[in-house]
């Protein structure tokens, strides 16, 4: 698979720290979408999920806390039980496939990424204020 193809990724985590497991959890709700508590579906590339990482690696203490990866594949199969697990805005029908779900998440990752201001079109300055001139 080439390293700039998007792919899904299953993220769990198990951290020991109340206050890790915040950071830890803001940080992967950046970039995926949360099935659970500690388990999310990321999708990008093996960059993504490198630069993912490594933002993780700056949290955690890895003799205390585990951060598992697993790849899948575009076209998967798996049964869920119990109350909608998709996130808000994202409805499918009772026969939809796990499939199509995942096609709706990412079409929704897309959208937010499009929506999301470029760190180059933020202005400087404070809140409210116009930048400062220079003389």
């Amino acid at each position: 698979m080439p390293a700039n193809q998007r792919r899904p990724y299953l993220l769990a985590y198990d951290i020991a720290d109340p206050k890790r497991l915040v950071r830890v959890h803001r940080t992967v709700r950046g970039s995926g979408m949360a099935l659970q508590y500690s388990v999310f579906l990321v999708v990008g590339t093996t960059r993504d999920l490198d630069q993912l990482l490594a933002a993780l690696d700056d949290i955690i203490k890895p003799s205390r806390d585990d951060i598992r990866v697993y790849p899948l594949p575009m076209q998967f199969d798996a049964d869920q039980y119990g109350r909608q697990w998709l996130p808000g805005g994202i409805d499918l029908p009772s026969d939809a496939s796990l499939t199509q779900a995942l096609l709706a998440m990412v079409a929704e990752q897309d959208r937010r990424a499009a929506e999301a201001p470029s760190p180059r079109s933020k202005q400087t300055g404070r809140p409210g204020r116009p930048p400062k001139r220079s003389h």
